[in-house]
């Protein structure tokens, strides 16, 4: 049986960010409002392909890149190109959580989880969107990939992630909206909960999460009655 973990680390972005509010700066700058979904997938995309690649870069380059050739093909920008990108990506340091966040993280909190974030993003700014959601103080450690210069979902953020934070890899969950992350979490031997906003079926080739909920508060509260707690 899967037991309550000691640890929970979350993924930021999407998972704790909203990334909405960026939809209006690619509206401004005269780009299409669905390009926000192709520019992170790019972005996800050619990060996960420098890690199997044996490379690396930080997300602010892979994302500062994928957005400067998703913007290459529009005619009618309202902005050079360089200022479109610098003006979308200056959209991400203020970016806000979830409405359902700070909820879900008082619960662990209170459960007695120990709380980390995860990120292949930029650690500073998801400490200042926790500051921002008043929550900052329930988190003991803020973590990027970037101290192993390997993106998520590969082994290795997840391995450190435990071993950085003095657990055994059972002792820890990861909560992520991602289905990669949470694959890339359950192989690594992490428990997992996924949060699925959307209300999506989760991919049938990745492993299951073990918890599942539509908001973080439902995921928390599942991940605290583990192995009969709660």
């Amino acid at each position: 049986m899967t037991g309550r973990p000691t640890v929970v680390a979350f993924d930021v972005n999407e998972t704790l960010s909203d990334m909405e509010p960026l939809r209006a700066r690619f509206a401004d700058i005269g780009a299409p409002e669905h390009l926000l979904e192709q520019w992170f997938a790019a972005t996800l995309r050619d990060g996960f392909a420098l890690t199997l690649a044996g490379g690396y870069a930080a997300f602010s380059d892979v994302a500062a890149a994928s957005l400067r050739m998703a913007l290459s093909g529009i005619d009618d920008l309202r902005r050079d190109l360089e200022d479109a990108v610098a003006f979308v990506l200056a959209g991400l340091p203020e970016l806000d959580v979830h409405t359902d966040v700070p909820e879900g993280i008082r619960r662990l909190h209170d459960g007695g989880v120990r709380l980390v974030t995860l990120t292949n993003g930029s650690v500073a700014m998801s400490e200042a969107m926790l500051d921002r959601a008043g929550v900052l103080d329930h988190f003991e450690r803020r973590m990027s990939v970037g101290e192993v210069r390997r993106w998520k979902p590969a082994a290795e953020p997840y391995l450190y992630a435990a071993a950085q934070c003095g657990v055994s890899l059972e002792q820890m969950a990861l909560i992520a909206v991602h289905p990669w992350d949470t694959d890339g979490a359950k192989r690594a031997g992490l428990i997992t909960g996924w949060v699925n906003r959307k209300g999506q079926p989760y991919p049938l080739c990745f492993r299951e999460p073990d918890v599942t909920g539509s908001d973080l508060p439902t995921v928390a509260d599942a991940l605290l009655a583990l192995g009969g707690g709660g």
